[in-house]
C-alpha cells in the first residue's frame, strides 16, 4: 500500500472554506445574549458576607446578640459556601446551554480500488481522491431554546436552595444561642439560692448550740446545700454543652458574652404575614423553580418533534484530475412519534403534575407547621408570664417565710419542702424560657430578610 501525505494545497482550500461555513452556521445561540442568565440575588456572596463591616463588628464586638449569631452563622457555614459553588456551577451550565455542538473534522479516501493488480493504490484510478472536511450538527432552534430554559431553571433552583439553606442555618444558630442563654439563666437562678442555704445552716448551728435544735436539722440543712451545689454543677455543665453547640456555628465568636435576648413575647414576623406568604418561606422556596424545571422539560420534549439538521463540507484531492468540493445537508425525520416523542412528552406532563401535587402537599404541611408553632409559642408565652408574675414570687415568699419561721423556732421540714419546690419551679422556669425562645426562633427565620420585619426594639 502506498501512503500519500496530504499536501498543503489540499488543506489550503479547505481552510478558506471555513469562514463561509462559520457564517452559515451562525445562530442566535452564539449571540451576546447567551451570557449567564440574570437572576434576582436574594443574598450576597460568601466573600461579600465575610468582608461585610456588620459581620466583622459582630465577631469582634461585645456582647453577642441573637441576630448577630444568626448573621455570622449564615456567612460562615460550610454548607452555605457549598451552595455558592453549586450556584456557580449552574451558572456555567446555563452559559453553555443551547450552544451548537463542536464541529467534527473528517478525513478519508474515497473510490480506492481494493481488487485487481492496482489494489490499494491511490494513483491507480482517476476517481480516487483524498478528502478532508468538517461536519456540523445543528439541533433545532426550538430544542436549543428549551435547553436554555432548563439551565435557567437549574440556576433558579440553586438560588432558592441557597436562600433556604441560609435561613435554616440562621434558625439553627439562633436555637443554639437560645439554648446557651437559657442554660445561663438556669445557672443564675440556682446560684441565687446559695445565700438562703447558708442562713439555714447558721440557724441550725445556733439552735443546736443553744439547746433548742436537733443535730438532724443541721445535717439536713447541709445536705440541702450540697444537693443545690450538685444542681449548680449540672447547670455549669449544661452551659458548657450549650456553648459547644453555638461554637459549631460561630467558632470563637461563641465565647463572647451574650447580649440581651429579643422580646420573645412578640413575633419577629406577624402570623398573618407568615400565613399569606407561604410560597416565599424557606421550606417552600424550591418548589417554584421545580415547577419551572418541569415546564422546561415539557418544552424540551416538545422540541423532540422538530427535526435536527447537519451540514458537511468536504474537499477532495484527486491525483490526476482537478480537485473537488462537496457539501451535504442532513435532517432527522421524526416520522413515528407514537412510541418515541409522544411517550417522552406524556412522561414529562406526568412529572409536572406530580410536582404540582407535591407542592400543594408541602403548602398544607407548612401551613400546619406554622399553626402548630404559633400555638406552641402562645402557650409558652402564657406559662412564662405565669412563672414570672405568680409562681416565682409565691415560691420565693414561701421559702422566705418558712426560713424566718425556722429561725424563730419553727420546723425545718417546712423550709426544706418549700426550698425543693422553689428549686423545681426555677428549673421549670428556665426550661420554659428555652422552649419559648426556640418556638420564637422557629417562626422568626421562615422568610428571607428582605421580606421579614425588623426585630422589635
Amino acid at each position: 500500500m502506498r501512503i500519500f501525505p496530504l499536501p498543503w494545497r489540499a488543506l489550503a482550500p479547505c481552510i478558506l472554506l471555513l469562514s463561509p461555513l462559520a457564517l452559515l452556521l451562525a445562530s442566535p445561540a452564539s449571540t451576546a445574549q447567551d451570557v449567564a442568565p440574570s437572576r434576582l440575588r436574594l443574598t450576597p456572596t460568601v466573600s461579600a458576607l465575610q468582608a461585610s463591616p456588620t459581620t466583622r463588628d459582630a465577631v469582634t464586638g461585645s456582647p453577642l446578640s441573637l441576630e448577630d449569631a444568626a448573621r455570622i452563622a449564615a456567612s460562615r457555614a460550610p454548607q452555605v459556601q457549598a451552595s455558592q459553588y453549586r450556584i456557580s456551577a449552574a451558572q456555567q451550565d446555563a452559559v453553555r446551554a443551547g450552544r451548537l455542538p463542536d464541529p467534527m473534522l473528517v478525513a478519508g479516501i474515497n473510490n480506492l480500488a481494493v481488487t485487481g493488480p492496482q489494489a490499494l493504490n491511490a494513483a491507480a484510478d482517476d476517481m480516487t481522491m483524498r478528502q478532508v472536511g468538517l461536519t456540523q450538527e445543528i439541533p433545532s432552534y426550538t430544542k436549543r431554546q428549551a435547553e436554555k430554559k432548563v439551565a435557567q431553571a437549574d440556576v433558579q433552583l440553586a438560588d432558592a436552595d441557597e436562600v433556604s439553606l441560609r435561613l435554616a442555618t440562621k434558625e439553627a444558630a439562633a436555637r443554639a444561642w437560645v439554648g446557651l442563654w437559657a442554660a445561663q439563666q438556669e445557672h443564675t437562678l440556682l446560684k441565687q439560692l446559695s445565700g438562703p442555704d447558708q442562713l439555714a445552716i447558721e440557724a441550725s448551728k445556733a439552735r443546736l448550740a443553744g439547746g433548742t435544735g436537733a443535730a438532724t436539722d443541721a445535717l439536713a440543712a447541709r445536705a440541702d446545700a450540697e444537693a443545690l451545689a450538685n444542681q449548680i454543677d449540672a447547670a455549669d455543665a449544661a452551659v458548657d454543652a450549650a456553648r459547644a453547640s453555638l461554637e459549631r456555628w460561630l467558632g470563637k465568636a461563641a465565647n463572647q458574652p451574650l447580649g440581651d435576648p429579643p422580646d420573645f413575647s412578640t413575633l419577629r414576623v406577624p402570623e398573618a404575614q407568615l400565613q399569606s406568604r407561604l410560597d416565599q418561606q424557606g421550606p417552600l422556596l424550591a418548589w417554584g423553580p421545580r415547577q419551572d424545571q418541569a415546564d422546561a422539560a415539557i418544552a424540551l420534549a416538545h422540541a423532540g418533534k422538530h427535526p435536527n439538521w447537519s451540514v458537511s463540507l468536504m474537499y477532495g484531492e484527486r491525483i490526476h484530475r482537478p480537485d473537488m468540493i462537496g457539501i451535504e445537508f442532513g435532517v432527522s425525520l421524526p416520522l413515528f412519534p407514537g412510541n418515541r416523542q409522544d411517550r417522552n412528552l406524556s412522561a414529562r406532563y406526568a412529572d409536572r403534575a406530580a410536582v404540582r401535587a407535591q407542592f400543594e402537599d408541602a403548602r398544607r404541611a407548612q401551613r400546619e407547621v406554622i399553626a402548630q408553632a404559633v400555638a406552641g409559642w402562645q402557650g409558652w408565652n402564657r406559662q412564662v408570664r405565669r412563672y414570672r408574675e405568680r409562681l416565682l414570687p409565691l415560691a420565693a415568699d414561701r421559702s422566705h417565710i418558712a426560713l424566718a419561721s425556722y429561725r424563730g423556732g419553727g420546723s425545718l421540714e417546712s423550709w426544706l419542702e418549700a426550698r425543693r419546690d422553689e428549686i423545681r419551679i426555677r428549673v421549670d422556669y428556665a426550661n420554659a424560657l428555652s422552649a419559648q425562645g426556640k418556638a420564637w426562633v422557629a417562626l422568626a427565620y421562615l422568610l428571607p430578610d428582605h421580606l421579614a420585619m425588623e426585630l422589635p426594639q
